[in-house]
């Protein structure tokens, strides 16, 4: 008599992943990442003839050994996470929005004109008119783009770009004919009056209120994007636009409306830079946030859950920057290429794992 076998499946489906091993499933390509990258610095900063156990020992601890360290930290996220947020919430969809360099500048210029014009208005006014004018002003200049986009076809990289060297003459002739201040020494326009000024937080050095401001729109980048029907559409738009547009999502509609919510969101760090950093538009304020930005959507894999993460890590490498440069001798310019090596071995990570699953289906 035989005995009956029991059959095995082979093609059983894969269990799914708890929570915790999801999340270190997702962390461990940026930890590799990051230590590499590292790595590679410090043998390329050895191999100069600097001291590179010195140097990230800067770059790590600046940001948390001293009260104005961790403040001056904080005051770069509000504006990096900004920028970011406006490249990353276009690249859902599939968009390039290049130009947050030049919607932050115009919004900074919008904000300091209603800031200067209307000077004497109480704060509980003319500092809500301050943020909106640099919100709609980013919005209009990203919308330019948004509109060559949707009605001649025009890619909106190349548009965005351009529009950032227009933004550029829009600042300097603001600065240097209509608001000028020959007494700055550089080509700004005059202060705003104090109540355009956002409070500082804390006691001395303190952040800006404007950091609430980021943690807000941080919180509802990340709740409309992943928890509504127009952050699903988003998703959808950008996934697979075809199948989208049968669905009856309008595509071109949803990538109008994300570049011009990038370009608001750019608007609005150009308007916190003026009412929170510097008192004045003021060339040259755009400093690289638009590279930081860029960076920082790329390495959050356009996942806004992420960018708030990446935008306070990076922000402590550019804190670090400069006084690794003091302090060690190391050029501030090390740290573009530590991000950039985070970037690329990011970048690597999924090649390799996209080939590795690949290999495990065939």
């Amino acid at each position: 008599m035989s005995t009956p076998t029991v059959p095995v499946q082979t093609d059983a489906p894969p269990v799914p992943l708890h929570g915790g091993l999801r999340l270190l499933r997702n962390l461990v390509p940026y930890v590799l990442a990051l230590v590499l990258a590292f790595l590679v610095s410090g043998v390329v900063m050895a191999v100069l003839g600097y001291d590179a156990v010195g140097a990230f020992t800067t770059i790590l601890s600046t940001s948390f050994k001293t009260t104005f360290g961790f403040t001056e930290t904080l005051t770069k996220w509000v504006t990096v996470v900004l920028l970011a947020l406006a490249f990353t919430i276009p690249l859902a969809v599939g968009r390039f929005n290049i130009g947050g360099e030049g919607q932050l500048l115009v919004g900074g210029t919008a904000a300091a004109g209603v800031g200067i014009v209307y000077a004497d208005l109480p704060a509980a006014l003319l500092l809500p008119m301050v943020l909106l004018a640099g919100v709609l002003a980013g919005l209009v200049w990203a919308g330019i783009a948004a509109l060559l986009m949707s009605r001649f076809g025009v890619n909106e990289i190349l548009s965005t770009v351009l529009l950032n060297f227009v933004s550029f003459q829009v600042l300097d002739y603001a600065a240097t004919e209509v608001w000028a201040d020959p007494a700055a020494g550089v080509a700004a326009t005059q202060t705003v009056g104090e109540s355009a000024e956002l409070p500082v937080l804390g006691g001395p050095p303190g952040v800006h209120a404007g950091i609430l401001l980021a943690v807000a729109v941080s919180l509802a980048s990340i709740v409309v994007t992943r928890r509504t029907a127009a952050g699903f559409e988003l998703r959808a738009a950008g996934t697979n636009p075809r199948a989208a547009a049968i669905n009856g999502i309008r595509v071109g509609r949803v990538a109008v409306v994300a570049l011009v919510v990038g370009g608001a969101l750019a608007g609005l760090a150009g308007a916190i830079e003026v009412s929170g950093v510097h008192g004045r538009a003021i060339e040259g304020m755009q400093a690289n946030y638009l590279l930081l930005g860029i960076i920082v959507g790329l390495i959050a894999r356009g996942n806004a859950l992420w960018v708030p993460v990446v935008a306070f890590g990076i922000s402590i490498l550019e804190v670090g920057a400069s006084s690794m440069q003091r302090t060690v001798g190391v050029p501030a310019e090390m740290v573009l290429i530590i991000e950039a090596l985070i970037l690329i071995f990011l970048l690597l990570s999924d090649v390799i794992a996209g080939r590795i699953a690949r290999r495990a289906v065939a």
